[in-house]
């Protein structure tokens, strides 16, 4: 008999998630061997992301399967921004949650946040190494930038894009 698939349930992050939520971007930083400074994988805050998220103007988007964590992202109003841009953060899903659509529809969910609370730029930060990320940016319209905006604290990033809405 086949094992009937769980459907994907998306969510505001609640505190229950912090640890399984770093557990999972510290594996994937990991597996594509970017686990360095000047990441969020040694970022503080990563252990802790419920309470980042509770910031005005910012929203972190948790994707659930079976009662498991698979997933996140959101937007954040990362100091030093242009006025009218806020950053896409936190994009991660597990190995298994990939090529099922969960990172391009926590991707929206996310700017459909910054739409909704009035943004007119999205501004991420990346890695060359995350090639399936990267290339779904570049689906969505987010156009290349030759140097960093804001101050994010992660100045091990080398990959600048901005997504005009």
């Amino acid at each position: 008999m086949r094992k009937k698939a769980m459907a994907i349930t998306y969510r505001n992050i609640e505190e229950k998630d912090n640890q399984e939520l770093a557990e999972v971007i510290r594996t994937i930083f990991r597996e594509f061997k970017i686990d360095q400074p000047g990441t969020v994988y040694t970022d503080p805050t990563t252990d802790h992301l419920s309470e980042v998220f509770k910031t005005a103007q910012s929203i972190y988007w948790v994707a659930e399967e079976d009662g498991k964590i698979i997933g996140g992202c959101g937007i954040y109003p990362t100091d030093g921004l242009p006025d009218g841009c806020v950053e896409l953060v936190k994009l991660y899903t597990s190995a298994e949650a990939r090529g099922k659509g969960v990172g391009k529809t926590l991707m929206q969910k996310s700017i459909e946040s910054a739409q909704h609370f009035g943004y007119n730029e999205i501004y991420l930060e990346s890695f060359p190494e995350l090639t399936t990320a990267i290339s779904m940016y570049e689906k969505a319209g987010f156009k290349y930038l030759s140097a960093p905006l804001g101050n994010s604290g992660h100045f091990a990033c080398n990959v600048w894009m901005l997504l005009v809405l």
